[in-house]
């Protein structure tokens, strides 16, 4: 039984990975404004920001951003870290790979 209760606890411990989808594409440009998060665009026009958050206070600063910038909201997903996701960007075909995406 300690052994399970030590594992919830590290678990606990760790930043929760979001997927965040918003309308539009934007720029790598706007990595650093995220906080890091991954930036993928998707063929059908939407970007994925993707990336730990240490806690709900960060997700609400996060999701203040992109109200900020005036882009739709389109989903919020908690994922699991060791997913991967790959998409193609329709600016120019490059392959944007995050380590941390789950399809929806």
């Amino acid at each position: 039984m300690p052994d399970e209760i030590q594992r919830e606890a590290s678990e606990k411990a760790q930043p929760l990975v979001y997927q965040i989808r918003i309308k539009g594409h934007l720029g790598r440009e706007w990595t650093d404004w995220f906080g890091g998060l991954a930036i993928t665009l998707e063929d059908n026009g939407e970007t994925l920001l993707t990336g730990p958050l240490i806690d709900q206070a960060a997700l609400h600063g996060l999701l203040r951003k992109v109200r900020d910038l005036g882009v739709p909201l389109l989903s919020v997903n908690r994922v699991k870290p060791h997913e991967t996701h790959h998409s193609r960007s329709k600016k120019g075909g490059d392959t944007h790979e995050t380590d941390c995406c789950s399809n929806t």
